[in-house]
């Protein structure tokens, strides 16, 4: 059954409630949206952000950028931690045509002709993903087919209540081929940033 599209409205919308979680959204409409609740287009639908993040998170989003960041210091790849809008267009790149925006915790593109001045447009070399109690198990499905389907070179699932990390990396169908699962005392390799590598007590510490 094909989904309603919501007419893109001029005025603005300033609190969540007026939207219809029935509709289908675009990327115009979501520039409308003025309130201060977070939240990410999949395919047109509204999928809500979770609260602030905890502070462990956070430290760990820190730990994770200092490190990716020092890294590529001097290299034609950046760096980009939430809130930062990438936007995964299929066919035409009119804000209007576009239905699904995420916010990766963190991403990194080393295209820079994706990069302008409202986030990326089209999929970053790396996304990083922290979980977070909010994190429902459709929201985590929806996002790994995405970065799949629109060629997301590597995904990193971080759990910090588990203290581990997956990583997932396209292989050359364009399907996903998950790492062993990371846990303390080991070493996390990147394949997209060539020789980076990152101890995963590091990536934990508090």
């Amino acid at each position: 059954m094909e989904q309603k599209k919501y007419i893109v409205e001029e005025e603005p919308v300033y609190t969540l409630n007026e939207l219809d979680e029935s509709l289908t959204y675009s990327y115009a409409n979501y520039l409308n949206w003025l309130f201060d609740e977070r939240l990410e287009l999949i395919k047109g639908k509204i999928f809500k952000m979770s609260p602030a993040p905890s502070r462990y998170h956070q430290k760990i989003l820190s730990n994770l950028f200092r490190e990716v960041g020092n890294f590529l210091y001097k290299q034609p790849c950046e760096v980009y931690v939430a809130p930062f809008d990438v936007r995964f267009p299929t066919g035409s790149k009119t804000d209007s045509e576009i239905f699904t925006v995420l916010q990766p915790d963190l991403c990194v593109i080393c295209d820079k002709t994706k990069l302008d001045d409202r986030g990326c447009l089209g999929a970053p070399d790396l996304v990083v993903e922290i979980l977070s109690p909010g994190n429902n198990k459709k929201e985590l499905l929806l996002k790994y087919q995405l970065y799949e389907e629109f060629g997301v070179k590597e995904y990193w699932v971080v759990s910090p209540s588990e203290q581990t990390l997956l990583i997932y990396s396209l292989d050359e169908d364009g399907k996903y081929r998950a790492s062993k699962l990371l846990t303390l005392s080991e070493k996390a390799e990147s394949k997209v940033l060539r020789g980076f590598k990152l101890d995963v007590d590091l990536l934990f510490e508090d």
